[in-house]
């Protein structure tokens, strides 16, 4: 299988690369004393569970599985940092993670992690300090990158394109083929981080939604003139003409082929395999609808009319997902609605925020907002005045002074959340807006397709 990062089609061995955001402190005080340290993102857990591989054996077959470049691996992190210091660069990315894996069965823990050493060195091994890891603790085998984001040998940072994403891909690729191991040929372009691992977990990602609603129209189908039927009535776009067959829905610009979802789904296979569910005749696919929602809020949303009322937008909106009313037992059909069923908790987070602050239109939104930006400003102006406070005061007076600050730099943390989630709020309201709007473009569609059906019925029956 192939060893580029994956594109939505099964599981295959996957490149990719990030970048760790931090301060030069957070390193030092987790080399100090790393059962003490608070860590705030999962990206920086990430960075600092690379190195406690190296202080627990077990996870790495007694560390065997784990190599270091340009530094020694038992102190890999301390030399970090010292190429840090020795060129003053504390700032912005303090690394880069970089993830390899491979189809289970494909490569042995050997082979993997002389393939993951032959890749780091390959792309960064002339410049920078890399710990490389083989984790065993998966059903498919796969080599964590971790390098300093600071030259070693001039001091300048790690410069992240297009480019390097394409050297790495073509990097990995190579040392695969030499191997024995296959490629893609043409490889996709690659889903957000975020996405990827939601796709691999099984979450209702757009490809994942795709393939359920494909499923059924194979399995409830049996002629493509059907299948295709059924896909329509759940909102998609298609096209089965040609040697590949393709859908999408109307919010995304470019079809999907189907035997990239699925690499068994290419029309022959499909027209051999259809029907499994379909003894009785072809089923057609409806879309339910939640038969708790309350009927004021159902009448008062307008479909293509767009409304200032963001919390009511809200409320309508978590009714057709589910999320309201609480311990409900329906859950939408519609592939409109399907791949936010993933962000429920973000959902959740900004109608409690709504409902605290009681915010109901965007006059209300705004409003929160400029109070926040006010309130944050004067907390950074008072800050910056503790700060020059700090560098007069005696070293008796600095500890308080200290205390102080970082009483201050939280409230200003606290502050730019809620910033970052009233701005959130607007956002995905419009989103919201467009999806409530298609899902009944496509009910009316289909009614006036039932009605014209019908029509057309009557009029065969008088001839």
């Amino acid at each position: 299988m192939p060893c580029t990062r994956f594109t939505g089609g099964g599981i295959m061995a996957t490149t990719s690369l990030w970048h760790i955001e931090g301060r030069l402190k957070d390193l030092i005080d987790y080399v100090e004393n790393p059962d003490k340290t608070v860590v705030r993102t999962k990206d920086l857990q990430d960075f600092y569970n690379v190195f406690a591989y190296v202080q627990r054996p077990e996870a790495t077959e007694q560390g065997e599985y784990v190599s270091a470049t340009n530094c020694l691996k038992e102190i890999a992190l301390q030399q970090m940092i010292l190429t840090k210091k020795q060129y003053g660069k504390d700032d912005g990315y303090i690394a880069w993670h970089g993830y390899q894996s491979f189809k289970p069965d494909e490569v042995t823990p050997e082979l993997a992690h002389e393939i993951g050493l032959k890749t780091a060195k390959k792309m960064w091994g002339d410049r920078f300090q890399i710990i490389v890891t083989t984790h065993l603790d998966k059903d498919h085998l796969h080599n964590h990158f971790c390098f300093n984001s600071v030259s070693f040998l001039d001091g300048k940072k790690y410069n992240y394109s297009k480019t390097e994403q394409r050297k790495l891909r073509n990097v990995s690729d190579r040392i695969c083929t030499e191997h024995g191991l296959s490629v893609i040929e043409n490889p996709h372009k690659a889903p957000s981080r975020q996405v990827w691992l939601d796709e691999k977990s099984g979450k209702p990602t757009r490809y994942n939604v795709y393939r359920e609603d494909v499923r059924e129209a194979i399995n409830f189908s049996r002629r493509p003139y059907y299948m295709e039927e059924y896909l329509q009535r759940k909102g998609y776009i298609t096209d089965f003409t040609g040697k590949h067959w393709k859908i999408r829905l109307p919010q995304y610009e470019h079809f999907t082929r189907l035997d990239t979802l699925d690499k068994r789904w290419t029309p022959e296979n499909i027209q051999r395999t259809m029907g499994a569910y379909a003894s009785f005749g072809n089923r057609r696919a409806t879309i339910s609808y939640p038969p708790q929602m309350p009927r004021d809020l159902k009448e008062w949303y307008k479909p293509f009319h767009k409304t200032s009322h963001i919390y009511k937008l809200y409320l309508h909106y978590c009714y057709l997902l589910g999320i309201l009313p609480k311990n409900t037992d329906y859950k939408p059909t519609s592939p409109y609605l399907k791949e936010d069923l993933r962000k429920l908790d973000e959902f959740s987070e900004q109608v409690r925020y709504m409902s605290k602050y009681g915010i109901e239109t965007f006059d209300d939104l705004y409003a929160n907002r400029e109070k926040l930006q006010n309130e944050m400003d004067k907390w950074i102006a008072y800050r910056t005045k503790l700060q020059n406070k700090i560098r007069r005061a005696s070293p008796a007076e600095k500890e308080t002074l200290r205390q102080e600050k970082s009483g201050v730099t939280e409230r200003i943390t606290e502050l730019r959340k809620q910033l970052k989630l009233n701005k959130g709020i607007e956002k995905r309201s419009v989103k919201i807006q467009e999806k409530t709007d298609l899902l009944y473009a496509n009910e009316y569609r289909a009614k006036e397709e039932m009605q014209h059906k019908k029509t057309q019925r009557k009029e065969r029956e008088i001839r």
